[in-house]
């Protein structure tokens, strides 16, 4: 017998978990492609806002930018870079000090020459240092403050270079600093060999079993060290560069001679070199402001403005201001570093949006640029049809227009009497009832008569103990009634041009678009929509198209031409209904000449009302009535919009661009429902 054992799916994604669930996502970066964003842009503002409705508080981009410039400022108060200068100096002054404090008591000569030669010293802090590194002290006290004014520099020297040099340079052993040079000659040979090509993994893991002590941080490759190294050398030189020139010739000098007497200087300038050629992209040299007041040590400061330069680095791909730029470009390391383990969980939920997004199907990349599906321009339909319908009262709700036979039609939820030629379903229960009501009229046939059996197509019915027989009649059959929907031609005419957009109401037309659209088709597809959209010309547009569709920066409200191809589609469909709805907040400016060329003339020409006119009255004599949507109160356009009316028949609306779906969508239910032009 098989044996099973049952255990959590580790083999990747949990095959049975729900989708992740981008709908909100996608109706915001929906708003924002109405508003005429291009999808790109309006996904780039998803991820800097961050989700919306999100019970788990994910940050967006912005926020944690906010974060990272905060801490940004917090660094740069943290203290002053010259806090090494000021310690030496300090180590310095305590050292002279206690030396002519051993000198005073004693009459001799030499006393005197040796106060002559402290005089003599120079203002310069790294020339008094050389000097006295030869001197022989008198005071075994200044000698001890001397030699750790020497072990501070080689500390924090190295320690500038090498993350956790001061811990292993804290007891000043002679064997310690051996080391430290057998060190930097092994990775100088190692990075060498890595320039010629002959270097390996197993190189750099030999390396760090000798001498890992040197890096806390425990880079996994040659590269991650490099890395590492390169940026707190940066670092330095940031440091220096913020120096005063005085200061930074006082602790260059400082620098070379304490790496002099280590026996570093070359290995030192060997080690910054290939750093710099591998690393050239970093800041080398570029000055930053410490404005705080604690005095930093060199280590210290470095370290800071190493994190300041990671923090730098950091802004500017939270930023995503620059071409090409994705979420995949943020370090989550640099994020875990900066911002803690929540900033990575909220940088990995923004990364599976963007990811979700394409792998469900709403975006798509074309040629370098993000689109929306058709998939997606659906899902934007059906929320703006939903936003409609949110607004609509209960009494306004319905769309049929009349009943009739039909097996396609929708149950009405009353029956009628069967007639020849009927296709609805039948509705059994009416139809027993009829015939056991008529039955109960006739009596009873004896028992054993030949009447008596239950005949096939009958219902038995028990009374006083006996079985009779109902037969069923052809006028007990009822069927279930249902409505058929007469076929309607919709045209909706929405006005493209750049006027739209000044006046706020070119988002509101895309949704009603959409709205409309997505209505046709999912509860009245028997109808046939077509979108048009005016401005110098006018053409057929495709939801999809219409989603993404940017104003058009041209002169014109060309409604002859709109006019034109809506007429073209009524005629198509001879036996449907006509409904042609018109959005537009301007009066005609432009038509069409013999030529196919738009002429635009403001004010109107003569020949544009003309030719304008002579399409309205075409669509009367077809009988489609032009429903105008005034998006504006401009005399000339209300002056034209009624002369339509009053030639056409057709209805003036002057709704708010917020209601305008609302308006469009309840004039066509309407017109579908029967309720007249």
């Amino acid at each position: 017998m098989s044996r099973y054992r049952y255990g959590a799916y580790t083999e990747g994604p949990d095959p049975l978990a729900p989708p992740y669930d981008v709908r909100e996502a996608l109706d915001a970066l929906g708003d924002s492609v109405l508003e005429g964003t291009r999808p790109g842009d309006a996904l780039r503002e998803l991820l800097r806002r961050g989700l919306p409705n999100d019970a788990r508080n994910r940050r967006g981009l912005d926020d944690l930018l906010r974060e990272v410039r905060q801490r940004r400022r917090e660094l740069r108060r943290r203290g002053r870079v010259d806090g090494t200068l000021e310690q030496v100096r300090a180590l310095l002054d305590t050292a002279i000090g206690q030396e002519r404090a051993e000198l005073f008591p004693d009459p001799s000569d030499d006393a005197r020459l040796r106060e002559a030669e402290l005089d003599a010293l120079p203002s310069d802090t790294a020339q008094a240092v050389r000097r006295l590194s030869d001197y022989r002290w008198r005071s075994d006290a200044a000698r001890e403050t001397f030699e750790r004014l020497k072990g501070l520099l080689r500390s924090e020297i190295l320690d500038s270079q090498f993350e956790g040099m001061r811990q292993a340079l804290a007891n000043q052993d002679p064997a310690a600093m051996e080391r430290v040079r057998d060190m930097m000659a092994a990775l100088n040979d190692m990075l060498d060999r890595d320039a010629r090509g002959e270097h390996t993994q197993e190189d750099f893991d030999r390396f760090m079993r000798e001498y890992g002590e040197f890096f806390p941080e425990n880079p996994s490759d040659l590269e991650e060290l490099v890395d590492s190294l390169a940026r707190r050398a940066a670092a330095m030189d940031r440091l220096m560069a913020s120096l005063t020139p005085e200061q930074r010739a006082e602790l260059s000098g400082l620098m070379d001679q304490v790496m002099r007497d280590a026996g570093l200087s070359l290995e030192m300038t060997r080690l910054s070199e290939s750093l710099r050629a591998r690393r050239p992209d970093l800041a080398w040299g570029t000055p930053e402001q410490m404005t705080g007041d604690e005095p930093l040590g060199m280590g210290d400061a470095t370290g800071a403005l190493a994190e300041l330069a990671d923090l730098a680095e950091l802004e500017t791909s939270l930023g995503q201001d620059y071409p090409g730029a994705r979420l995949d470009d943020v370090d989550e390391e640099a994020v875990r570093r900066a911002l803690g383990r929540s900033a990575v969980d909220d940088l990995a939920a923004l990364r599976r949006l963007e990811a979700e997004l394409e792998r469900q199907g709403y975006l798509q990349r074309r040629r370098g640029e993000l689109e929306l599906t058709p998939k997606a321009v659906r899902r934007l339909g059906e929320t703006a049809l939903r936003r409609v319908f949110s607004q609509l009262t209960a009494g306004r709700s319905g769309d049929h227009d009349r009943h009739d036979a039909g097996q396609a039609g929708e149950l009405t939820g009353s029956t009628r009497e069967w007639r020849f030629g009927d296709e609805q379903p039948l509705d059994v229960v009416r139809t027993v009832s009829n015939a056991v009501r008529r039955s109960a009229m006739t009596p009873a046939a004896p028992a054993g008569s030949a009447d008596s059996p239950v005949p096939a197509g009958s219902a038995a019915a028990g009374s006083g103990g006996r079985l009779r027989a109902v037969k069923l009649s052809v006028d007990d059959f009822e069927v279930k009634e249902t409505e058929r929907r007469s076929a309607a031609a919709v045209c909706l005419l929405v006005d493209l041009s750049y006027s739209m957009v000044l006046r706020g109401t070119w988002a509101a037309a895309k949704q009603t678009t959409l709205a409309l659209h997505t209505l046709v088709t999912s509860k009245f597809p028997q109808d046939a929509i077509q979108i048009i959209g005016f401005s110098n010309y006018a053409r057929v547009l495709h939801p999809t198209e219409m989603a993404g569709l940017d104003w058009d920066m041209v002169q014109g409200t060309n409604l002859h031409h709109a006019l034109m191809i809506a007429g073209r589609h009524l005629d198509r469909h001879p036996d449907f209904e006509p409904i042609v709805l018109v959005v537009t907040d301007g009066e005609p400016t432009a038509h069409l000449r013999p030529d196919g060329r738009s002429w635009f003339d403001y004010p109107p020409s003569a020949d544009t009302l003309v030719l304008t006119t002579a399409e309205v009255d075409k669509m009367t004599r077809r009988g489609a009535a032009l429903n105008f949507f005034m998006l504006a109160d401009d005399r000339r356009l209300v002056a034209f919009v009624d002369e339509v009316a009053r030639r056409n028949g057709g209805r003036v609306f002057a709704p708010d661009a917020d209601r305008l779906g609302e308006y469009v969508v309840s004039d066509y239910l309407r017109v579908r429902r029967g309720g007249g032009r």
